[in-house]
């Protein structure tokens, strides 16, 4: 199967993007997948954003590629919550950016119309988080024991967000769709949190290293 445009629809980890320490900001990370793509000969035409959710992506006909991939990466931020709300009332129940039956509706009707432009739909399941650093990451300025009222214990994060994942995986197996599951690959790392951004949920530079071998390796096993 020959692979000549790859169009990916998604949110910051799409978007290549990691937090530089030293310079105290998000920046796009130089080595990554879509300069590697590109390198091979791949046209690359990447429309993520960064703090986009599902229901933020916009699938315009312009930007249809028949007999390309349409990658779509999301739940990062859709299950992210309202962290100063949850601060300021710990005590009532604080719905996802994108409710999880939203999120799998939003996901199989990305699938359905890339698909519908005869593009091969790649559904690609989010890394994992390093729920004590994300904690300490989304508390700061704010009432962290407050949250952690809430929370009732800090790993409910991970869980938390492990349900969106699986919502992915769930979805490009009920629609036939090939899947990128980035999550098992940091999970199988020995240490997968140093795959992370001491925000604990943006891969670091060697995350992306990871991200880009896990594409390579789908895509030699695409052609074989």
């Amino acid at each position: 199967m020959q692979i000549d445009s790859v169009s990916v629809w998604g949110d910051s980890i799409g978007k290549c993007i990691v937090y530089d320490e030293e310079r105290r900001r998000y920046a796009i990370c130089r080595d990554n997948y879509a300069t590697r793509l590109k390198a091979e000969g791949v046209a690359v035409e990447n429309h993520s954003v960064m703090g986009y959710t599902v229901c933020q992506a916009t699938l315009a006909e312009k930007d249809m590629r028949p007999g390309g991939v349409a990658a779509i990466e999301f739940g990062g931020n859709d299950c992210d919550l309202d962290w100063k709300a949850v601060s300021e009332n710990p005590d009532v129940y604080h719905e996802a950016r994108t409710p999880i039956g939203v999120f799998k509706d939003t996901l199989a009707g990305m699938v359905k119309k890339v698909r519908a432009f005869d593009m091969r739909a790649v559904l690609v399941v989010p890394p994992p988080i390093d729920a004590e650093k994300y904690f300490a990451w989304v508390s700061k300025n704010l009432n962290p024991k407050a949250i952690l009222k809430y929370l009732g214990d800090v790993q409910h994060i991970y869980r938390w967000q492990e349900r969106y994942a699986i919502a992915v995986a769930e979805i490009g197996s009920k629609l036939n769709c090939t899947v990128l599951n980035l999550r098992d690959a940091f999970l199988v790392a020995r240490d997968f949190k140093s795959l992370l951004c001491v925000d604990g949920i943006h891969p670091s530079a060697e995350g992306h290293k990871l991200i880009w071998s896990e594409i390579d390796r789908l895509i030699a096993g695409a052609q074989a």
